[in-house]
């Protein structure tokens, strides 16, 4: 059975694993949403504890066996989300009873309507220059508008 010395399960952590762990480029801003959760669901699912957020590993009831190996990996979690948080909107989901439940929250409060970033991107797309740049760092800066216009306004599948 899949558990907490499993290294393949969801519910191990490892003895390096502490809250305060996480490192990431940027802590979340008000203007930073869309970068920042990608960047935690990356090194969330190096970790194997994106189920955690997204709803598909449930909270087990009290009596479960994995009960607590839960409530461990949530609490983890939980720091790491927090800890890359400004502290004004750390402050916000701070007593918040789950991981699940903070990263809805953020995704309802930033992740809402995109229009008025779409916007902004297409108009920095449009208004972006190579001037003395080299070419490569030129494509790179044009290449991170379009993947954030994508992820911002994603192409509906034909499927």
């Amino acid at each position: 059975m899949e558990g907490p010395s499993d290294h393949t399960s969801p519910y191990y952590i490892h003895a390096s694993d502490y809250p305060r762990q996480l490192h990431i480029n940027d802590v979340l801003t008000d203007l930073n949403y869309n970068d920042w959760s990608q960047e935690i669901l990356n090194f969330l699912f190096a970790k194997n504890k994106v189920g955690f957020i997204d709803g598909s590993i449930k909270k087990p009831e009290p009596s479960a066996n994995t009960y607590m190996a839960w409530m461990r990996c949530d609490a983890m979690i939980k720091g790491w989300l927090t800890t890359a948080m400004e502290k004004e909107i750390r402050t916000n989901v701070r007593y918040a009873a789950t991981a699940q439940a903070i990263w809805a929250d953020l995704k309802e409060r930033f992740g809402k309507d995109n229009t008025p970033r779409a916007y902004e991107l297409k108009q920095s797309l449009v208004t972006t220059k190579q001037e003395s740049a080299f070419v490569s760092a030129y494509f790179t800066k044009l290449r991170s508008i379009w993947d954030e216009i994508e992820m911002v306004l994603p192409i509906p599948s034909c499927d």
